[in-house]
């Protein structure tokens, strides 16, 4: 991430909206993160899997280990240099798009060039086919390496690249294609970079959620939608996704998050993985989908285990084979909840559905604390969450609905806020 921005104002008219995006370029921190694309781009040519994971496990880090990096970008340089085995800047790296794993609302003007709508929430890097075009640049940002002697310095290969934009909202007065267009040209013009929509070297990634701005630099080829699963189920959420709704409910240090229905776990372990401050509860009523759960904790635990050294120091993440209409926790002692609730379709039915959704929702509350718990409950059965929500209107209050992509499934994250009401123990809903 180059830098994010939380609440970006943005201009009224299109020009000047533009404009603005156009005056970013110039002011935003590229640098640190060029260091590390140009450190991860000479350890994929010298063939270093491992490192390379570990590189890109650790790009959402604190600044502390940024430096780290920086420091071992340094190193590499000079490394190459003894060696004389660097080539020129004929890498390729494309979408890593971290928090654009967000879930993204469908934009009022969004037209069939902005795919971004719906599937840009499920931020898999499969999802990262741009739908933005961008006047690229050229290159004088990031430095780049000569060719064993084939090549001076000053005969340095100028760099490709091009922008990919991810945009939801419905108050943009611009659309993907400009916001990439416009971004691109002054990206070209501040880096002296060559634009090219397929071969190219850098992948400057710009989403926009509502006011919400994110400027990255794509780090890998492959998608990361299965990144940290090993063991799959028949409904495992890609982790892009999973990603996306906990970032929703804000985690906070010391918050406990709970995933009452977790099936292989893809949302408690990407929550430990990107939320380590955080303790992490994860559940399901199905004995072999916790097992895959577990089996994916001990993989994940493997792999942490040999990133640097023998030891592990473990993941804040406890599993259990539970009852979601009667979970062994206290009242009022969950401060987040996020689960894939079942659609009704590979798992149970939309017949049972309508009892199962305002038992839930009861038996959620009941947990969740009251005036701060917040939760983010995913769904393709809209109609009946929407009842059942409706009838539970004394204990959530729904913030934000989110439309996402599922498999090709038109689903809802449906983002919650727990009322100061006291939740009841009755079980008759309707």
């Amino acid at each position: 991430v180059v830098q994010e921005f939380r609440d970006y104002q943005f201009k009224e008219t299109k020009e000047e909206a533009l404009k603005d995006l156009e005056d970013l370029v110039k002011k935003l921190p590229w640098t640190d993160p060029l260091k590390v694309w140009e450190l991860n781009n000479s350890l994929k040519k010298k063939n270093d899997p491992l490192k390379v994971w570990e590189l890109n496990n650790s790009l959402k880090k604190k600044k502390t280990k940024r430096k780290k990096h920086n420091q071992q970008s340094s190193a590499s340089k000079e490394k190459a240099k003894d060696d004389g085995e660097e080539e020129g800047t004929d890498q390729k790296d494309a979408s890593e798009q971290e928090d654009c794993a967000q879930a993204t609302e469908p934009a009022g003007d969004q037209g069939p060039e902005e795919t971004g709508g719906a599937e840009s929430q499920n931020r898999d890097d499969d999802n990262e086919q741009p739908e933005a075009k961008d006047e690229p640049c050229d290159g004088s940002g990031a430095e780049t390496k000569a060719d064993d002697g084939k090549e001076s310095e000053g005969d340095a290969k100028v760099l490709k690249f091009r922008v990919t934009c991810n945009r939801a909202g419905d108050k943009h007065s611009f659309t993907s294609n400009e916001a990439a267009r416009d971004f691109g040209g002054a990206v070209q013009e501040h880096f002296q970079w060559k634009a090219d929509m397929t071969n190219f070297d850098v992948e400057v990634l710009l989403n926009i959620h509502n006011n919400e701005v994110v400027v990255g630099i794509a780090l890998t080829e492959e998608s990361l939608h299965r990144r940290n699963i090993t063991h799959f189920g028949p409904t495992t959420l890609r982790s892009t996704l999973a990603y996306g709704m906990l970032r929703l409910c804000d985690p906070q240090p010391t918050d406990i998050i709970v995933d009452p229905m977790c099936g292989t776990g893809a949302i408690p372990i990407e929550g430990a993985m990107e939320w380590p401050s955080c303790y992490h509860i994860a559940g399901d009523n199905n004995p072999q989908a916790v097992k895959r759960a577990a089996n994916n904790i001990c993989s994940l635990l493997k792999k942490n285990e040999n990133k640097e050294s023998s030891t592990s120091l473990g993941i804040p993440l406890d599993i259990i084979q539970w009852d979601i209409c009667n979970l062994p926790l206290r009242t009022g002692s969950v401060d987040v909840i996020v689960t894939d609730m079942p659609f009704g379709k590979r798992i149970g039915s939309k017949k049972k559905n309508w009892d199962l959704y305002p038992a839930c929702l009861m038996e959620m509350g009941r947990i969740c604390t009251p005036g701060t718990g917040r939760a983010a409950l995913l769904t393709q059965d809209k109609k009946c969450f929407a009842k059942a929500l409706s009838r539970m209107g004394h204990i959530w209050r729904k913030n934000q609905t989110v439309w996402v992509n599922v498999g090709g499934l038109h689903a809802a994250v449906y983002l919650l806020k727990r009322t100061w009401e006291r939740a009841e123990e009755k079980r008759s809903f309707w």
